[in-house]
């Protein structure tokens, strides 16, 4: 709808009801049929509204008052909720968090997909703070001139300081404060993203779930830092179990966070964790789960849809440092993983030898290569799993992956929209989804977790 026919302009106010949330956490209300989203709203909310934006098809507007709150509302419980980027179902019980995802899912399935499957369940968390095990923090002053550290605010890189996030483990904020008193003693410059200058982009921490090992990483534009003896002295100091200090070197510039290369200041190259029973290395390039215990609540979903068995050959497909199928790989005769990233295919291989797991092989390809190859040469796995990234597959990969006739094909999606694209595209050519079951990984925030299974339609 076209905004003349509702006469809506820029400052204007107006009541709105919230019926629907948007994939991005948006409320979404209708003024005279024009679509308005709003952040921070629940559905249900009766709002008074002050437009910030309109355009053709759509509004913007941001909470002025709200005259009726909707039964799921509930008081934040963060200080800079409505300021910083991370999370966007902090002001909305967790129960309708985990209905509003759910039902995201479906309607993706059945919208984008054609599918007329529903979402057999949503799998929550025993644990909706506390959970994650990596933290990427930029550094930098605020307009005082004072040091801030934490979190960029929502489609912006105006850094919100946030040390003591609720989704983080709470040690993390006592490092972030050694690190933020060794910059100012050792008169350590801030990166400066528009002029290229400046040493400390980002403090980047990692820890291990069971081990509780730490590793500290600063991400900077240099080579070296000054007085690390006292920077690795206050760490260690602060926390015993910080095992390794590692300096990575970005000098490009760019807004992707890591560069390629680390230097170990101090301790370890890598952390260790366990998931799903198994042992891994953690380097600051290594692909891992920062919600282990989701993970490991998503594999065991993954491994009960593929239903398994000891004769089974399973191909895993965008495998990255090889958890899905290592964590499989009992239950099988063998495992083969492909992920088009070097390091990570060289951590799944250590991955491997340190399990002892000798029935697994992992190759540097792209997923639709080594598909074709292994079809060329008349390879047949009996079980697909795929975990692509966000964007999904490509068509190339649907068709090779169908070609090599398994009998089940296991999708594990880290978005919606995607999956159901590709789940129509895979029901075209004769694979039919059967099951969907969501799994909250990241309370709090709008990403969801899928696990898909496909089979060979009846003929």
């Amino acid at each position: 709808m076209k905004t003349d026919n509702v006469n809506l302009k820029k400052n204007d106010e107006i009541e709105l009801s919230i019926t629907a949330l948007s994939s991005e956490g948006s409320g979404i209300g209708h003024y005279k049929g024009l679509a308005v989203f709003v952040d921070s709203a629940a559905v249900g909310d009766i709002l008074k509204v002050h437009i910030i934006k309109v355009k053709s098809s759509y509004a913007v507007g941001k909470i002025v008052r709200i005259i009726k709150p909707s039964k799921h509302r509930i008081p934040p419980d963060c200080p800079v909720y409505d300021r910083c980027g991370g999370c966007s179902y902090r002001h909305i019980s967790y129960e309708q968090e985990l209905s509003v995802k759910r039902q995201r899912v479906e309607d993706a399935l059945r919208r984008i997909g054609g599918l007329n499957i529903g979402v057999d369940e949503i799998i929550s968390q025993e644990n909706v703070n506390g959970y994650r095990n990596k933290a990427q923090y930029p550094i930098g002053f605020d307009a005082e001139g004072r040091t801030v550290i934490g979190f960029y605010a929502r489609k912006s890189h105006r850094i919100i300081d946030c040390r003591n996030c609720a989704l983080q483990p709470p040690e993390f904020e006592p490092i972030l404060n050694v690190i933020a008193r060794w910059a100012a003693e050792s008169g350590v410059s801030f990166y400066d993203e528009e002029k290229h200058k400046g040493l400390l982009r980002h403090i980047y921490l990692r820890k291990g779930r069971t081990t509780k090992q730490t590793m500290v990483c600063l991400v900077i534009n240099g080579n070296n830092v000054p007085k690390k003896e006292k920077l690795i002295q206050a760490l260690t100091e602060t926390d015993e179990t910080v095992c390794s200090v590692v300096l990575n070197i970005n000098r490009n510039k760019t807004n992707v966070i890591l560069g390629a290369e680390c230097i170990t200041i101090y301790g370890s190259d890598f952390i260790e964790d366990e998931l799903c029973g198994l042992r891994f290395r953690i380097s600051p390039l290594s692909f891992y789960q920062v919600n282990p215990a989701g993970a490991e609540l998503l594999y065991k979903k993954a491994a009960e849809l593929a239903e398994l068995k000891k004769t089974d050959v399973l191909l895993d497909l965008y495998c990255g440092a090889g958890t899905i199928g290592l964590s499989m790989a009992d239950k099988v005769e063998k495992v083969i993983g492909a992920e088009i990233i070097e390091p990570a295919i060289e951590n799944a291989k250590e991955n491997a030898r340190l399990n002892g797991i000798e029935n697994a092989e992992f190759f540097c390809s792209d997923a639709a290569e080594i598909s074709a190859n292994l079809l060329e040469k008349g390879f047949k796995p009996t079980v697909i799993v795929l975990d692509p990234p966000r964007k999904g597959c490509s068509r190339e990969m649907v068709e090779t992956a169908v070609k090599l006739k398994p009998e089940r094909i296991v999708y594990v999606s880290c978005d919606p929209a995607t999956l159901a694209r590709d789940c129509k595209l895979f029901g075209e050519l004769g694979y039919e989804a059967k099951k969907a079951v969501a799994v909250d990984m990241f309370p709090r925030t709008v990403h969801v977790e899928t696990v898909c299974l496909m089979s060979g339609k009846e003929k």
